[in-house]
């Protein structure tokens, strides 16, 4: 079966794929954010690790700076004295250049007394006219270089600036003024260093290592010291936000309308921030091989789940394809202009079960009917499915059972109703003070019928007693609830489900020694098994049982009885003759019996010698033999009959299949036989109920009237058989997918084609 050619079946596929697509995808999001997370927080955490790092090596080479100052100032080579003797002063020169060679930091060391006119460096003494014009900054002019240099009292640094020296070379660097004699009061001199920004940031990006992103030292003002922008720039605006919010630790800002992630870190010595700025786009760069195997591990998980979702899918929609299969060959699906009249399977199925249902309403009594008659007829419960006496609602659980076989004189056509409401109040009744149960069963005769009897014992009644009264109560039941006064014939009592076969044996032959027509009278079995004065003749109830088993054909209960009965006379210690001449009793019953039956030939089977056998034994084999062909020929018997009997019925309905008053209990008084064994052999015979036949001999004749006249939809309705013509037109679309009237015009015009083409 194409599985994907149903709607329904790709329901299932995209409803498992939906189940698992919304885990995976939260799944998946949760994991992928959480990756971005950690990563995020992890570099981060690096980038604080490594800013902290750089804040300690740069807070180092700082104060390397000021400790140089500090030794300058108590160098007496670097007195003022001795800087200005021209004897001396060539190796204060010296020193300086020692001093700078100490930090790889110094691009240039000044010495500058207070009020000198000369500023001293590593490379010599120059006039500070000279040296202003030599190192032009760009936001330092001379008078101002020239104040801070008498006047700083604390060690201060510039931000870096753009210097231009002679020739035209540009440079941005720091100034870093250090007075001296540190912590005095009144410094006499400064000790000023360049330092190149690119020193700096250099030894910076030494330590963040491949970081790509903005890198600020701030001083304790929030002026930018040094700054490594990598090519990126910040809007005067975002810088000044930036630069005001300048809180050690990490934190999102947006900045330029873009969010950035800030990781800074405050020194405790000189008051200086150490920060990183980063677009927080560039997180996502460096998860690019996480997202790649979040997409290639949910791909994965997508396609095993596809392959998961289509066999589950397949696995759930197996059992209703079957019971779509087995719907549409037991009810086969019409379909209009080659389209299913249905949305789905499941709408498929709903009809058929809706289809079975009203036939299994419809069906059921009868089925029923033949459940129990089976139960009373063969006993052998264990072909039956114990299932159905739930089905059928059957407590057969009690104590005690036996089988009662009911005739009354209303059995004419004019009665049918009030026969139909006897059997619908025999179906199943309770007595609740004689702790009884009983279940009705129609038997083949229209004037017989037999009641399963199921009971507790009562205490204060033996069940012989109980029984009796059970029979007298169900008796004076027809006779005041519906006028009508039986003949009883009734079995004995048994313990298990498979002996009922045995009772109702028993109540047949009890039923069978009631005088003809003599309604009222009833006979128990028990009564007739009292034991007679001469103790060693065959009992007459064994005699009665085995002569009911083989007119019914029960081979089973017949042989029973031979056997026991055999079994009686070799333990009686009788003289053999006599053991001889009452084994012929059994004999003549059964000889009797095929004649009664009307096998007349069965005599000529018993040769001379089989009769006088020397043993019981023998006698035994050869009663059974009898008793075997007997039941044989009386089952072909009834099997001829009864399929005579149904070609009988068959051509009945051919002829009156029209008359609307046609039904089983119509057939059943013309034949003299139960509505439930015309259902029942009805359908064994022709693999077809009852209903159906005429359903479908009235559906072909409508069919061949709609093509060959133009008798109206309602006369031709009523013509076969029909009154209730709304009834008639739904199932008539039912069967062939359109409606009565759409049917004529549609072959009627298919006929004046094809005799247009015949002309022509």
């Amino acid at each position: 079966m194409d599985y994907f050619k149903s709607k329904l079946f790709l329901k299932y596929i995209l409803s498992y794929l939906f189940i698992l697509l919304i885990p995976l995808v939260i799944m998946t999001v949760f994991i992928y954010e959480n990756a971005v997370e950690t990563l995020r927080t992890e570099i981060e955490s690096s980038r604080l690790a490594q800013l902290s790092q750089t804040k300690v090596t740069i807070d180092g080479r700082m104060k390397e700076l000021s400790d140089i100052a500090s030794r300058i100032s108590y160098d007496d080579r670097l007195s003022s004295y001795r800087v200005n003797n021209t004897r001396t002063s060539p190796e204060a020169i010296r020193a300086l250049d020692q001093y700078k060679a100490t930090s790889s930091m110094i691009d240039e060391i000044h010495l500058y007394f207070h009020n000198d006119k000369r500023i001293y460096s590593s490379k010599g003494l120059t006039d500070f006219e000279v040296f202003a014009d030599n190192f032009s900054f760009a936001s330092w002019d001379k008078p101002s270089l020239y104040r801070d240099l008498n006047e700083v009292k604390h060690p201060t640094v510039r931000p870096a600036d753009l210097v231009t020296r002679t020739g035209g070379v540009q440079d941005r660097k720091l100034a870093f003024l250090i007075p001296i004699t540190p912590n005095s009061l009144n410094p006499h001199a400064t000790v000023m260093y360049f330092i190149k920004e690119a020193e700096i940031t250099n030894l910076i990006d030494s330590i963040l290592g491949n970081y790509q992103g903005l890198t600020f030292v701030l001083d304790a003002e929030g002026q930018v010291l040094a700054a490594n922008r990598q090519g990126d720039t910040l809007s005067e605006e975002a810088s000044q936000t930036l630069f005001k919010e300048t809180a050690p630790g990490i934190h999102e800002q947006t900045l330029d309308g873009k969010e950035h992630s800030i990781v800074s870190v405050q020194s405790e010595s000189n008051g200086w921030t150490y920060m990183t700025v980063m677009p927080s786009s560039q997180f996502f760069s460096s998860v690019i091989d996480v997202r790649s195997v979040m997409i290639m591990i949910s791909a994965l998980v997508l396609l095993i789940g596809a392959v998961i979702a289509l066999v589950l899918a397949r696995m759930q929609y197996r059992p209703i394809s079957s019971l779509v299969e087995f719907a549409s060959s037991r009810y086969p699906e019409t379909q209009n202009n080659g389209k299913h009249s249905y949305r789905n399977e499941l709408e498929r199925i709903r009809s058929a079960l809706q289809d079975y249902s009203s036939r299994m309403d419809i069906q059921e009594p009868f089925a029923r009917n033949h459940y129990l008659s089976t139960l009373i007829k063969v006993g052998n419960t264990e072909h039956l499915s114990p299932e159905l006496t739930q089905l059928f609602d059957l407590n057969l659980n009690k104590h005690s059972l036996f089988v009662m076989v009911v005739s009354w004189n209303e059995a004419k056509p004019s009665n049918m109703d009030h026969r139909s409401r006897i059997i619908h109040r025999l179906a199943r009744f309770e007595l609740p003070e004689l702790e009884a149960t009983g279940y009705g069963v129609e038997l083949t005769q229209l004037d017989q019928f037999a009641i399963i009897i199921n009971f507790d014992t009562v205490e204060a009644l033996d069940e012989l007693a109980q029984v009796k009264q059970i029979t007298e109560q169900i008796r004076s039941m027809l006779i005041n609830t519906f006028a009508i006064t039986p003949m009883i014939g009734t079995g004995s009592c048994y313990q298990h489900l498979h002996e009922l076969n045995q009772s109702y044996i028993e109540a047949c032959s009890a039923f069978d020694l009631l005088v003809p027509g003599e309604f009222g009278s009833v006979a128990l079995f028990a009564d007739l098994s009292k034991t007679p004065s001469h103790s060693f003749w065959i009992p007459n109830h064994v005699q009665l049982k085995l002569t009911q088993s083989l007119k019914q054909g029960n081979y089973e209960i017949a042989s029973q009885m031979i056997r026991s009965s055999v079994d009686s006379l070799t333990t009686s210690k009788l003289p053999a003759l006599l053991v001889r001449c009452i084994s012929f009793d059994l004999l003549n019953t059964i000889l009797k019996t095929a004649t009664e039956l009307g096998e007349h030939h069965m005599l000529q089977r018993i040769a001379p010698g089989m009769v006088f056998s020397s043993s019981l034994k023998e006698l035994e084999s050869v009663l059974l033999s009898l008793a075997s062909q007997v039941c044989t020929e009386v089952e072909q018997d009834s099997k001829q009959e009864e399929q005579s009997l149904i070609d009988r019925i068959i051509e009945y309905i051919d002829t009156h299949f029209t008359d609307h008053n046609l039904s089983l209990d119509t057939i059943s008084c013309e034949f003299e036989i139960s509505p439930s064994h015309v259902s029942r052999s009805f359908k064994d015979k022709t693999g077809i109920n009852f209903v159906q036949y005429i359903w479908q001999k009235r559906l072909d004749r409508m069919i061949h009237q709609l093509k060959t006249t133009d008798t109206p939809l309602k006369d031709l309705i009523q013509e076969v058989g029909y009154l209730d013509t709304p009834n008639f037109i739904r199932k008539f679309k039912k069967e062939t997918g359109l409606t009565p009237g759409q049917y004529r015009k549609q072959h009627r015009s298919t006929n004046n084609d094809e005799e247009s083409g015949s002309a022509s």
